[in-house]
């Protein structure tokens, strides 16, 4: 079931909120920015994605295919979300979930997780995960 969710940087420059299922999927990823920056999205559709503040301390980091938009407050150098615009789903926002407020760590623990293989571009788990 969709619920809103509030979220921030850690120097709360940048916040939003997101209509979140959580429980779907969660996804872990071990493609090079994913694995260095230990990012932990789920996913909102677009309409369910809300910028509250910040957009000016937002810095937006592209690499490889250029596709994905990888978005980091330049103040604290969280990343709090980044949209996918090429993934199986469509274009979809990556909501951290260590950037929600209102999440205790019983409920994260909870939350469902796909792992993918980013590293070789495969949508199906990597054959190591344990360090995701």
């Amino acid at each position: 079931m969709l619920k809103t969710y509030r979220g921030s940087c850690h120097c709360g420059a940048v916040t939003f909120e997101a209509d979140l299922d959580l429980t779907q999927s969660s996804y872990r990823c071990n493609c090079s920015i994913c694995r260095r920056t230990r990012f932990w999205p789920a996913v909102a559709k677009p309409e369910g994605f809300r910028l509250l503040s910040g957009e000016a301390e937002l810095t937006q980091y592209l690499f490889n295919s250029r596709k994905n938009q990888h978005y980091f407050c330049r103040v604290c150098g969280v990343r709090p979300f980044g949209v996918g615009t090429d993934t199986p789903m469509g274009v979809m926002y990556g909501v951290n979930l260590g950037c929600l407020e209102d999440v205790s760590d019983e409920e994260l623990s909870r939350i469902p997780i796909t792992y993918v293989d980013g590293l070789h571009d495969r949508f199906a788990p990597p054959s190591h995960l344990a360090h995701l």
